[in-house]
């Protein structure tokens, strides 16, 4: 059973689209929390690389299950 972006969040700081991002950003890329804290703030995201670290362990596993890490149409042939 999968659950719902807007639960899976609740109670956090920052929307769903936030957090999945910096996530994503941080495991998808070999970027440091730092560089990711960079990157959100040219956006006019303010939030602390303290934050990237909690937001990327606590949601990691649940941002690996959900496929987003994966090539679309991506073989595993060569």
């Amino acid at each position: 059973m999968t659950t719902p972006a807007r639960t899976r969040y609740t109670g956090y700081r920052f929307p769903a689209e936030i957090i999945g991002h910096a996530v994503w950003l941080y495991f998808r890329f070999p970027l440091g929390l730092r560089m990711v804290e960079e990157l959100l703030a040219a956006r006019g995201i303010i939030v602390s690389h303290e934050t990237v670290r909690q937001c990327a362990r606590k949601f990691a596993q649940r941002f690996a299950w959900s496929g987003h890490g994966a090539a679309a149409g991506a073989s595993a042939q060569f």
